[in-house]
């Protein structure tokens, strides 16, 4: 037995061999650790303009998610798999932000909260609370915008417009608890796709639409793709600003934060304390 483990330590590889390994090898955990903390340090290095102007993209993008599955509810029959294939239009917006690099608070629960993680100070906590505060009002007010724009009258087509308020009104039958817990699976969903994007080279397509996918068909809430559903419904006075802020926006942003940060953030940084 111990003869065979040595005959296998010391396996000669040649050089193409040695790469060949090196590229079927997973990335380590403390280095998927690494390379999102440097991406949280740029991030938290970025001008606020810089921020404000993606996010507020980001807030746009994200429209295109309710409207292709809007697109999917309005033509597809009225049959108990419906929701299944409709929410494949709801990876839309997450591959155009993703893809793009633009600025997702959700995707913000884990990347700045890494450095904070290895150096916590007053400091740390405040840069994050910064880039959060920043991002998280561009997304609000490019999914306002993009709302705006779906109500004009001839952007889309009557059958759309009436799936995508369809749609909307239906997410605003969960009560507060249900918001908030669905929000911590959608937080963790998004922080464990930022999580996996390193290692998936040339699958990240495929990871973000699996993952984004899983969100949508789980009826799991998710703060700034809700909000263009949301805003729809106020623009509609069908909600007050004030109940979207009560029994949507705010349950679902804390359980995003817990989803995205208390849970796995923190649960990822901890099995890689010791070796960073």
């Amino acid at each position: 037995m111990n003869q065979s483990s040595n005959v296998t330590d010391n396996i000669d590889l040649n050089h193409d061999e040695e790469d060949a390994v090196r590229e079927r090898e997973g990335l380590r955990a403390p280095v998927i650790y690494e390379i999102i903390r440097r991406e949280g340090e740029e991030e938290l290095s970025r001008p606020a303009f810089s921020l404000a102007a993606s996010g507020i993209a980001a807030g746009l993008a994200i429209g295109f998610s309710v409207v292709s599955e809007a697109i999917l509810h309005a033509y597809l029959p009225d049959a108990p798999w419906r929701h299944l294939v409709e929410s494949v239009g709801y990876t839309v917006g997450f591959v155009i932000i993703i893809l793009a690099r633009l600025q997702l608070f959700t995707e913000n629960t884990i990347t700045p909260v890494l450095p904070a993680l290895l150096n916590p100070s007053l400091t740390a906590v405040t840069r994050t609370a910064r880039l959060w505060a920043i991002v998280l009002a561009a997304n609000v007010a490019g999914c306002f915008i993009f709302a705006v724009m779906l109500k004009v009258p001839g952007a889309l087509p009557v059958e759309v417009h009436d799936a995508a308020m369809s749609i909307s009104r239906h997410m605003m039958e969960y009560s507060q608890w249900e918001m908030f817990i669905r929000g911590i699976f959608s937080g963790w969903l998004i922080a464990s796709l930022v999580w996996m994007l390193p290692s998936a080279q040339s699958a990240k397509f495929w990871v973000i639409v699996l993952m984004t996918y899983l969100i949508a068909v789980g009826s799991f809430t998710h703060v700034v793709a809700g909000s263009v559903e949301a805003f729809l419904l106020v623009l509609a006075g069908e909600l007050s600003l004030v109940s979207m802020a009560s029994d949507f926006f705010i349950p679902v942003l804390f359980g995003n934060v817990v989803g995205g940060t208390v849970l796995f953030a923190m649960l990822c940084y901890g099995q890689v304390a010791r070796e960073v």
